[in-house]
């Protein structure tokens, strides 16, 4: 009587190995983790806000206008970050939107009312990231040193148009909006514009071809142009995007201070590059979130309301900026190393 023979033993047959969890899952692990550290920080800092000074910092209408004030920024600080992704880097953009305030409410200009200083606005700053493009992208110009000339020529131009006096706005249409008679459910118009920028934004970067283009521009550039992605057309469009969001951002301005000043936009840059560090956001390129940057501009910006409030000097606001700048990166570094 033979024997039944056994089958040969296959790879089937061998003890299974632990599979590692997919990278996106650390990366995911990651953004959350830096989200909750910015949403800790935001709440501490209205804890703080209600504790010393609750009648005012509590009061709706003080909550409006800190709102209020992160959209201008917050605006620009949605530019800021995809040019930031992609490894550029843009100190123009508070000149831009002080040039573009000030074009728009001209007298010539604003004989065409509301849709003439929307559009001129919009058009300077479109115009301005397309030189800034330009320069960086086919001029072979580094960042830093083509936004920086923009910076100077930009506030220049703005001086000359306003011969340093400030432009009163007198169409009725912009200034309307400033009224509380125009705010929805209690929600001021700069703000719904601010959450349309914010959800675009975030639609671009992570739910298309465009957004993951200018993460892999950032990451690796010559990695990217093999891969067939066209750097410098890239690049260019990201500037453009950042003049579009400035020249919103200088339209939102002369609604919230019915006027044109040389002056606008003052230090945005530096704001809108802190703001975006701390959300989360790779000053080298490759990582970045409109979320986290959204949540950087409302931390300074609550800042700079709570201490308006306590009547506490301007230097030891900036001092405390840049106490949660270090700290912020200090925490996203260890997140990163160990995760």
């Amino acid at each position: 009587m033979t024997q039944p023979v056994s089958p040969p033993r296959d790879s089937a047959d061998k003890v299974p190995t632990a599979v590692p969890p997919p990278a996106w899952r650390g990366k995911l692990f990651r953004a959350d983790v830096r989200t909750l550290s910015l949403l800790g920080v935001l709440a501490a800092l209205v804890i703080i806000g209600g504790i010393t000074k609750p009648d005012q910092f509590l009061d709706t209408r003080n909550l409006q206008l800190v709102l209020t004030q992160a959209s201008v920024i917050g605006v620009v600080t949605v530019g800021m970050t995809f040019v930031i992704i992609s490894g550029g880097i843009d100190l123009s953009v508070g000149a831009i939107v002080a040039l573009a305030s000030v074009w728009a409410t001209t007298v010539a200009t604003q004989e065409y009312g509301f849709a003439g200083i929307l559009f001129t606005a919009v058009l300077v700053g479109v115009g301005c990231g397309l030189v800034n493009g330009v320069l960086i992208a086919y001029g072979g110009m580094v960042p830093f040193i083509a936004t920086l000339a923009m910076l100077a020529s930009a506030r220049g131009l703005a001086l000359q148009i306003t011969d340093g006096s400030t432009q009163i706005v007198t169409v009725d249409g912009i200034l309307d909006l400033g009224e509380r008679d125009a705010y929805v459910l209690g929600i001021p118009p700069l703000v719904l514009v601010f959450a349309v920028v914010t959800i675009i934004g975030w639609l671009v970067l992570n739910r298309t071809t465009f957004g993951r283009r200018s993460v892999a521009v950032g990451g690796n550039a010559e990695a990217a142009r093999l891969a067939g992605i066209d750097v410098r057309r890239q690049r260019l469009y990201l500037y453009l995007l950042s003049g579009l969001c400035c020249g919103i951002a200088a339209f939102l301005l002369i609604i919230l201070s019915g006027s044109g000043q040389n002056t606008n936009g003052n230090l945005y840059e530096l704001d809108a590059i802190a703001a975006a560090i701390i959300g989360g956001t790779l000053l080298s390129g490759g990582r970045g979130t409109i979320v986290g940057s959204v949540l950087g501009v409302l931390i300074f910006t609550t800042i700079t309301n709570i201490f308006a409030l306590n009547n506490l000097q301007s230097d030891v606001q900036q001092i405390a900026k840049g106490a949660i700048i270090v700290a912020a990166v200090l925490v996203q570094r260890r997140t990163a190393s160990t995760t």
